[in-house]
């Protein structure tokens, strides 16, 4: 039987007296530069932890990730896209004023809504867009690379230059938005990043609280657009559906736009950034992928286990509950290590080395798993792999440039580089 919260802080507070702070065993819930050390410890030495400086329970072993994800009746999404700072006076004005009233497309929707918007949305959400898509998705990487290449000093920042615009670009084509919007979509999701994981304060919060306001208006009228102008486009799929009679509304529709808007293309920029920066740090396996393109799927999953770009996910007990042996009250508030769990000795074989040809690399819980399991992976991959099948095509001989550490934003759940400078042969 673990702790309650309470005892836990009491006893930090104890401990803190005597000059003997709370063993986190090395974890930074915001910090992403190289958390993989805390998790391992965490792994070994308290699996289940509450963190009383976030108030989440910290979970960090696979099966008790997995477990929690499968177990939507015990362990409810409802708070997977709540703040995780609380909004401050000034920022809840703002956006009562300007009328957000934005919920979660998905990802923090419960069974039966959730299950009924699921249905209607993926039978929009469909390979053959996804298909349709993908000249496009290769034609602005080659426009990317090409202008990267340009450099007259053979330097470049993958992130900025190549995966910064794609998947944007793509999921605005995607919902029937103009491409030249990147610059504002990317602003908004910014702010949504800052507002929903970040450690603001109040002052803070205000900027991202207008940009808010603006994406969730920008939402509502593309919905309304749709039912006056329809189109060949995923809303416009929604609105017809809601015309035909399933169960959706505009309300709903808006929601999902907001959602899909932000992760269609947040978490797929970091994918392909990540996945240049990591096969680039680990010469052998870019040279392999070179060599036979063929390879790139399976190194795709690796990059996700190895370094994914969403390593934290959260969830709400609805009832008393135990996750690995330890006890969890009603109502705890729980944090779900998935960069942990896809490093865990228990199911990967060394977890921490980088191998592209690992046979159970799909194992990864990186798009979670369970009822809520990811709708636009197979979008996501898509877009990685052209990206990387059209960059060894086009410079085999990319390599990271400089001698310092990439860096990476603060955050709860979002691993992010801040760049990803690269160099190549003339």
């Amino acid at each position: 039987m673990g702790p309650t919260p309470t005892e836990l802080t009491e006893s930090d507070a104890a401990s803190t007296a005597v000059g003997c702070p709370v063993d986190h065993h090395g974890y930074q819930p915001f910090e992403m530069d190289d958390p993989f050390d805390a998790y391992a410890r965490l792994r070994r030495d308290e699996p289940v932890m509450y963190d009383e400086r976030i108030g989440y329970w910290v979970v960090s072993r696979w099966a008790d990730v997995r477990a929690v994800f499968e177990d939507w009746e015990t362990f409810s999404s409802e708070n997977a896209q709540a703040p995780v700072r609380q909004r401050g006076p000034a920022a809840t004005r703002i956006m009562k004023d300007g009328g957000f009233t934005a919920y979660s497309g998905l990802s923090a929707r419960i069974p039966p809504d959730h299950t009924r918007i699921r249905a209607i949305a993926q039978r929009a959400f469909t390979p053959r867009r996804f298909k349709a898509l993908e000249p496009t998705i290769r034609e602005n990487t080659r426009t990317a690379l090409r202008a990267m290449l340009a450099s007259a000093d053979h330097t470049g920042d993958f992130l900025r230059d190549v995966a910064y615009d794609i998947p944007t670009v793509t999921i605005l084509t995607l919902l029937g938005v103009d491409p030249s919007m990147v610059p504002t979509y990317k602003r908004w999701s910014d702010s949504r990043a800052a507002m929903t994981w970040g450690d603001l304060d109040d002052d803070e919060q205000v900027p991202h609280a207008h940009n808010l306001v603006e994406y969730w208006q920008e939402c509502q009228r593309l919905v309304a657009e749709a039912h006056e102008k329809g189109g060949d486009h995923l809303i416009a799929d929604l609105v017809e559906a809601q015309g035909a009679g399933a169960e959706i509304t505009d309300h709903e529709i808006a929601s999902l736009c907001y959602s899909l808007l932000f992760a269609g293309h947040e978490t797929t920029t970091t994918l392909i950034a990540n996945s240049v920066r990591v096969l680039l740090s680990h010469r052998e396996a870019w040279e392999r992928i070179v060599a036979d393109p063929t390879a790139i799927p399976g190194a795709i999953d690796e990059v996700l286990r190895y370094s994914g770009s969403i390593v934290a996910w959260r969830r709400r007990a609805l009832a008393d509950a135990e996750i690995g042996g330890v006890a969890v009250p009603k109502g705890a508030d729980i944090l779900l290590l998935m960069g942990s769990a896809n490093r865990d000795e228990a199911v990967f074989a060394h977890p921490d080395q980088f191998d592209i040809t690992r046979d159970d690399a799909r194992n990864h819980l990186s798009f979670g798993f369970g009822i809520h399991y990811c709708l636009g992976n197979m979008l996501a991959k898509l877009q990685d792999r052209i990206v990387l099948e059209e960059t060894v095509a086009a410079v085999p001989s990319l390599r990271l440039a400089g001698t310092e550490p990439i860096r990476f934003r603060e955050n709860l759940s979002f691993r992010v580089p801040t760049s990803v400078p690269v160099t190549w042969e003339a």
